[in-house]
């Protein structure tokens, strides 16, 4: 469900907001461009290839999904996305996490990424999870730094070519006082 509110600016004069379909065909561009840069092919079952790559603002309208791109000068540069994870309940799925070379090392990974699990904690997912790929490095060491661990995969989210799964906790363990 679309939030127009959750407009966030950040000091490499780079915005964070919701995806709009204006956005759809510069977001599915800068996916096809990385995955294409990183040698993520459509006929491997990369998210490249999904159907819906050019209605994502469609896709992400169900209640607890949402999409956030990132304006850098004026351009869609990245995005990432957040829905449940089909069969799984209070489990959520990182999504289509992908910036372009304009916008890489300023920080904006991160700050989409804690956006993405703050939604996931304010929508009552329990969890989230998701899927990618050893030649994506430097995805794969900002996901352990956050706090995911490597975990089996869950579901069926068609991305088989995705051989690494991860997960994370968005329950905060409450220590009870102890009586006096």
């Amino acid at each position: 469900m679309t939030d127009h509110s959750s407009t966030t600016r950040y000091t490499v004069d780079a915005i964070i907001r919701p995806l709009t379909p204006q956005d759809d065909a510069a977001i599915a561009a800068v996916i096809r461009d990385v995955s294409a840069e990183y040698g993520l092919t459509p006929d491997k079952g990369f998210s490249v290839a999904d159907k819906t790559l050019d209605c994502l603002s469609e896709v992400y309208q169900a209640q607890g999904a949402q999409y956030w791109v990132i304006e850098y000068q004026g351009k869609v540069v990245g995005g990432a996305g957040v829905a449940a994870l089909a069969g799984n309940v209070g489990v959520c799925e990182l999504q289509k996490m992908y910036f372009s070379r304009a916008i890489r090392g300023q920080g904006m990974a991160k700050k989409l990424t804690r956006q993405c699990i703050e939604f996931a904690k304010q929508h009552g997912y329990q969890s989230m999870y998701l899927e990618t790929t050893a030649v994506l490095v430097e995805a794969l060491a900002l996901y352990e730094k956050l706090g995911f661990n490597h975990c089996q995969h869950l579901g069926q989210t068609g991305h088989d070519a995705c051989e690494i799964a991860m997960i994370m906790s968005l329950i905060t363990n409450i220590t009870m006082p102890r009586k006096m």
